[in-house]
């Protein structure tokens, strides 16, 4: 919960920016069953549909975040965390 109030205190246009790009770099599949929903400092939460979803996200979040960051200018990410949460 303390991660979830330090990302709902950042600006939105940072993660409508991180939104258009999380669309553009992940698949179908993944866009379906996981979005961005709030980033704090440097670590992106992103709310998932259900537990096999979090935990196939996982294996891929290494990739994902590599995906990211080349993409972005800034903010600078390091680090996602995975929630399961509304979509």
């Amino acid at each position: 919960s303390r991660v979830l109030k330090e990302c709902e205190a950042t600006g939105g246009s940072q993660l409508l920016r991180i939104r258009q790009v999380w669309n553009d770099i992940v698949d179908a599949g993944i866009r379906e069953n996981a979005q961005p929903a709030a980033i704090s400092k440097t670590t992106l939460l992103v709310h998932v549909s259900s537990s096999p979803w979090m935990h196939q996200l996982q294996f891929l979040k290494k990739d994902i975040l590599s995906r990211l960051k080349a993409e972005l200018t800034t903010p600078v990410l390091e680090d996602l965390l995975f929630k399961i949460g509304p979509l």
